[in-house]
């Protein structure tokens, strides 16, 4: 049976738009989001999900399921069509630098260095503080992501991953209440990607950053996350209606959490899960 919109269930446009109260304890929560492009074919509907603090969640799926277009409305750089997001309590409403955002593309300024791009933003979270406090700010993050040599560098001198590692720093450099990644990794190498990866999980562990994360990895999302969420795509049923996408399954990632990429395979459960997440996306993920 396909699930109905609130205006579909005979809510009125008043009453579906008014968001409920967010659930005690939650740090993120979505409520109903839903995304329409085209009319009568929502991207996804009826989205609800929640992200406690501290709590590195993983969404995965297919292409064009709207996996970038939550991340978006959670970053507050777009708009659903219906439905709410919280978080600590207040509805997100735009975009805030209590949100930190990396995206595939590392966005920087490629007429600074490393140095000012990190410091552009951190000026702008702490407009007051000082010239030392700024740089010192600055050359701490810069020395998390291992890139303390390259600091005074343009972006053009930088490899691709090393300009990943800029942008993580100047997410983290603002110390934001939340971390919104786009597949960060998606252009790199598998071996520089498996060290960003090794290198962000240990920032996370060391300050309980809360994250959300998009990938098409399995093994990527395995690594880094406490929980996963199965994203199918919408489809056209066999009656003609339209069936939006949405989330289909959360999984727990229950493996230590102690864990690199090197020694994941050996770890107890891993296959059992790693197989559960493939079938859904070879076998669930477009069903109708």
């Amino acid at each position: 049976m396909m699930s109905m919109s609130p205006v579909q269930a005979g809510l009125t446009a008043t009453e579906a738009a008014a968001p409920r109260s967010p659930t005690t304890g939650a740090f993120l929560q979505v409520q109903g989001l839903g995304r329409v492009f085209q009319p009568g074919r929502p991207v996804f509907a009826d989205v609800d999900f929640g992200v406690a603090r501290g709590e590195f969640v993983c969404i995965i799926g297919h292409s064009g399921c709207g996996k970038t277009t939550i991340l978006n409305v959670l970053a507050g750089l777009d708009e659903a069509s219906e439905g709410h997001v919280f978080m600590d309590g207040r509805e997100v409403r735009g975009p805030s630098l209590e949100r930190g955002v990396v995206f595939q593309n590392h966005a920087l300024m490629p007429w600074l260095t490393v140095r000012r791009n990190i410091a552009f933003a951190v000026e702008s979270r702490w407009p007051r503080w000082s010239r030392a406090q700024v740089v010192a700010h600055v050359e701490k993050y810069v020395a998390l992501v291992g890139l303390s040599a390259a600091l005074d560098k343009k972006p053009s001198q930088l490899s691709g991953g090393m300009k990943q590692r800029v942008g993580i720093a100047r997410a983290f450099a603002i110390e934001p209440k939340m971390l919104l990644l786009d597949e960060p990794f998606g252009a790199l190498d598998a071996l520089t990607r498996g060290t960003i990866q090794d290198e962000l999980l240990a920032i996370v562990q060391r300050s309980q950053q809360t994250v959300f994360m998009i990938t098409h990895d399995v093994d990527e999302a395995i690594l880094l996350a406490d929980r996963v969420l199965l994203m199918r795509n919408g489809v056209e049923l066999p009656d003609g209606q339209w069936r939006p996408g949405g989330i289909a399954e959360s999984v727990q990632v229950a493996l230590p959490r102690e864990r690199t990429r090197a020694g994941l395979h050996r770890l107890p459960g891993y296959y059992e899960l790693r197989n559960h997440i493939v079938d859904f996306l070879v076998s669930r993920a477009h069903a109708a």
